[in-house]
């Protein structure tokens, strides 16, 4: 695994991001485990955040992509941080956009901020997680309304590996339907085998007990 992996998974501990107990997400599912990007909530760690999104997307998309949008909200910090990462890591000059959850009626107008579209850009959408898919169909049907962009590929920051609406994972599921690639800075088998029995932030969070909970987590809902 490479090391910008590891420290994203530790990064993540440290800043409460990725959390283990009792939750239930937002499709009702009880699980053991749960992400939120949310509470990389100070200037030195979205600033961090924008690093490993950066340095993901190099790896996979190299500079085929000249703009990033967020949908919102969680996906508009991240569409800035990793804007500013990837000129100031690799000198890659993209632009940002992002949506408003209600349409604006005055000023500017409309409901997109940021880069306006004109057509032929080569859009990546990024995000925090997917979970069924629901959230990248939506932005995609609202790009395509808008201009004639072409979307390159969806990044996430954990690819939970659960299964979306059959029994591939909804990053499987969303790159086959739509046709476009997708990727994530870590995998739920990357976190667990960097943490398994491994202590971080003086906690060892994947023990025996641990281990066995999201075991049975994935038996349930665990991508085939």
């Amino acid at each position: 695994m490479e090391t910008y992996k590891q420290q994203f998974i530790e990064f993540m501990v440290a800043s409460d991001a990725l959390v283990f107990g009792e939750f239930v997400t937002k499709s009702g599912r009880q699980t053991p485990y749960f992400i939120n990007s949310g509470n990389f909530a100070d200037g030195p760690r979205i600033a961090q955040l924008g690093q490993w999104y950066a340095r993901a997307i190099n790896d996979r998309v190299g500079s085929g992509c000249d703009n990033l949008y967020g949908p919102a909200y969680k996906g508009i910090p991240l569409a800035v941080t990793t804007a500013a990462a990837l000129w100031n890591l690799f000198q890659h000059r993209v632009t940002y956009t992002f949506n408003r959850k209600e349409e604006k009626a005055h000023g500017e107008k409309g409901a997109l901020v940021g880069h306006r579209y004109v057509g032929g850009e080569k859009v990546l959408i990024i995000e925090d997680v997917v979970t069924a898919g629901t959230s990248v169909r939506e932005s995609l049907t609202l790009l395509k309304a808008v201009a004639d962009v072409e979307v390159v590929g969806v990044m996430v920051s954990v690819d939970r590996q659960e299964r979306g609406q059959g029994e591939r994972s909804a990053l499987d599921e969303l790159q086959d339907e739509l046709g476009i690639p997708t990727g994530a800075i870590v995998t739920l088998d990357e976190i667990i085998e960097h943490l398994d029995g491994r202590e971080v932030a003086g906690r060892v969070l994947v023990d025996d007990e641990m281990r066995g909970r999201i075991a049975a987590y994935r038996d349930q809902y665990g991508a085939r």
